[in-house]
């Protein structure tokens, strides 16, 4: 009879010692980053639901969720034993306010991480993800980010295969800050590279411009503007494949991002040794995008995107490759705009509508900050 007692009680010490701590919390917490039990409830309320399933790389779902070990184990692509290359980079997000039109923290986190392997050419394998929050970040809001980032990362077709959470103080954080880094895979004979570059060749861009850095402005509340302008966010891994099966001899490929258009279309001169020269009239931009620049004394050239890309293809290609982002959704406003030249080399000239020319410099200073 004793021993039947003395089993009872092991049985219920044991089944409290499995027992997973529950979340009561409504904020951020220092408790939440200590590694303790609190810890593990955030954890198994917040990150879990979010990102197994994509972690699991379509296992059963009735299957014994995954341990909780120190590092992800990923399965290489065939692409990548059979004289492909691993592409690796990490980025850190910052953005003020977490949303804004059309997006969020957790929408930029994955689609900045996704499309910098792309601009390699490679096809995105997993992406780990490491939150700092600030004590007293609403849970709400953090479910929402992270939500968000499920969201994109599903759109991608990327896992969130690992992570890691740190709290600070209050104050020292502003709510949120994300770091992603991404793995991917280069296809064999697949090479970018703006030593590829060649004069004559055209210069494309998949869409708008200035979108995404004028949204973020505006989002603060700080300026009197009420304009219909949304980020432009969004993942272009799909939308380089599509690009590389119409012009196959496409060059070179970056997202313009911070420092805009003028900022990239400099680095690409700089590289190549050559010229690039954009034709002023043929630069896509919104209506609303103009307006608030014009009134804030910015030039969209150096605006943050965070959904468009650059590529330089051959010319013989340019209609091809042109028609091909058009009939996608994230390019239907692709347009060319300008052409690469060998002089004066390293330089970026802009070619007004009257025929005037005037140097494109790299972006001095930050007109934007805080955009991504």
């Amino acid at each position: 009879m004793a021993q039947g007692r003395e089993a009872a009680v092991f049985d219920r010490i044991e089944a409290f010692r499995r027992r997973r701590p529950r979340l009561l919390d409504d904020v951020v917490t220092l408790a939440h980053g200590a590694g303790g039990k609190a810890s593990a409830a955030l954890l198994d309320a917040v990150f879990l639901p979010a990102f197994a399933a994509a972690a699991d790389n379509g296992n059963d779902d009735t299957a014994a969720p995954a341990p909780l070990t120190d590092a992800a184990t990923l399965a290489l692509p065939a692409a990548a034993l059979d004289g492909g290359r691993l592409a690796f980079t990490t980025d850190s997000f910052v953005v003020k306010p977490l949303r804004f039109p059309n997006a969020s923290l957790g929408h930029l986190a994955v689609h900045g991480t996704v499309n910098d392997l792309a601009m390699m050419g490679a096809r995105p394998l997993a992406l780990s993800a490491a939150f700092v929050l600030e004590e007293g970040l609403p849970l709400d809001e953090l479910r929402s980010v992270v939500a968000d980032m499920a969201e994109a990362a599903a759109t991608a077709g990327v896992a969130i295969v690992t992570g890691d959470t740190k709290v600070v103080d209050r104050g020292a954080a502003d709510g949120l800050y994300v770091t992603t880094s991404g793995v991917g895979v280069i296809p064999a004979g697949r090479n970018l590279a703006a030593g590829a570059v060649e004069v004559g060749d055209a210069v494309i861009v998949s869409g708008t411009i200035a979108d995404h850095g004028m949204a973020v402005m505006l989002a603060r509340g700080d300026l009197a503007l009420d304009a219909d302008i949304v980020s432009d966010t969004a993942p272009l891994a799909d939308l380089v494949e599509v690009l590389l099966a119409a012009a196959p001899g496409t060059r070179w490929l970056r997202d313009a991002t911070r420092g805009g258009l003028g900022t990239v279309c400099n680095e690409l001169a700089r590289d190549a040794d050559l010229t690039v020269v954009l034709e002023e009239a043929a630069l896509p931009v919104r209506p609303p995008v103009a307006g608030a620049c014009e009134l804030l004394g910015i030039d969209p050239l150096y605006v943050a995107n965070e959904g468009k890309l650059v590529a330089v293809v051959p010319a013989g290609q340019a209609d091809a490759a042109l028609a091909a982002l058009r009939d996608h959704p994230v390019g239907r406003d692709a347009a060319r705009i300008g052409e690469i030249r060998a002089t004066p080399p390293g330089i970026v000239v802009l070619v007004t509508p009257f025929g005037a020319t005037r140097i494109v410099d790299m972006l001095v200073g930050d007109p934007l900050p805080r955009i991504c």
